[in-house]
């Protein structure tokens, strides 16, 4: 009979979390602020490209506590920072697959997977580009997603908005209050903007509308200097001088790994059931992932708190609501109002 000692040591069990957070930013490092400093078993699961849309903006100037401004890395690495303090560990790795049907939940990357009692989702979304040749090698020099985020940094500057929607509508209008003039380049002959924004900018003295006017570049060395033009009729071409260039064709929610899983709407923003719990109890949502409207790292970091608390409560009260069902989730958030 072989001695006990002899026997080969059981597999360690694997760490099942409190709390998977996938994606980082400002919603996931503060959902991770908040469910560490809670005493959950916290991992974040950071994605390959750390810290979302903010790592590539140079100033950011609207966040509340920097009164001279931050430059958007150096803010993430903040929250990182202070997310690690509290214990929350950190995967810099991208969530490849994801299985919500059945607790734990289970998540996987290219290498390892990963379990947990209850995920918050925060993913992020992405403004769309037009792929231009020097687009990326100039953001943040003058190119942006963002005239809410960018805006203030051109005061009395000549600026382009390229888009026919709302977003490009709303872009060129907020400008006006920072630039000497705005430029709105559209490729088709008419908007696809609501009727009254689009009378805004019609109305605005400090709007030129360029109708059938495609972009083929983004010109200048060190900042932009101007956009090469196209007639989409006659194929003519011209520079137009610039000092910055706005992309307002929309944004892309970052949801490709939850479609068939989670409800989302038709662009494909994910949509709660029950404060920032999807339709599968245990699962929050947290920051642009779930937000078309404001997409701010403020309201973001707002949302992760939200999230992280009600995660919190849900595990709190597991024991009276063991069933995965819609039911349960609106029954939670009866219980959760009477705990604020």
């Amino acid at each position: 009979m072989a001695n006990e000692r002899d026997a080969a040591p059981a597999p360690e069990a694997a760490t099942i979390y409190d709390v998977l957070i996938i994606g980082s930013g400002p919603a996931g490092y503060t959902a991770a602020i908040y469910a560490a400093r809670a005493n959950l078993r916290t991992l974040v699961l950071q994605g390959e490209q750390l810290g979302g849309q903010l790592m590539i903006t140079s100033e950011v100037e609207n966040y509340p506590g920097f009164e001279d401004g931050v430059l958007g890395p150096e803010l993430m690495d903040k929250f990182e920072k202070q997310a690690r303090r509290f214990g929350a560990e950190m995967v810099p790795q991208d969530v490849t697959k994801v299985d919500f049907s059945a607790q734990p939940f289970t998540v996987w990357t290219y290498n390892k997977q990963y379990q947990g009692d209850s995920v918050i989702i925060a993913t992020g979304a992405s403004a769309k580009w037009l792929g231009l040749p020097n687009e990326e090698r100039l953001q943040g020099r003058g190119v942006s997603g963002c005239a809410t985020c960018d805006g203030f940094f051109f005061r009395e500057k000549t600026l382009a908005v390229v888009g026919g929607g709302d977003t490009a509508m709303e872009e060129a209008l907020f400008l006006t209050r920072y630039a000497s003039h705005v430029h709105l380049l559209h490729r088709r002959d008419s908007f696809r903007a609501s009727k009254i924004m689009q009378q805004r900018v019609q109305n605005n003295p400090k709007i030129t509308i360029h109708y059938n006017t495609a972009v083929e570049d983004v010109l200048g060395e060190n900042a932009v200097e101007g956009v090469a033009l196209r007639d989409t009729q006659t194929s003519a071409t011209s520079i137009l001088p610039v000092q910055g260039f706005f992309v307002a064709i929309g944004h892309q929610p970052n949801t490709e790994l939850f479609k068939g899983i989670l409800e989302m709407d038709a662009v494909g923003y994910l949509k709660p059931a029950t404060h920032t719990m999807t339709t599968i109890p245990g699962v929050f949502l947290a920051g642009d992932v779930a937000d078309a409207r404001y997409r701010q790292a403020v309201t973001a970091a707002g949302e992760g708190c939200r999230a992280a608390i009600d995660a919190e409560r849900w595990l709190e009260a597991r024991g009276e609501l063991d069933a995965a069902t819609a039911e349960d989730a609106a029954a939670w958030g009866k219980l959760a109002e009477t705990t604020r």
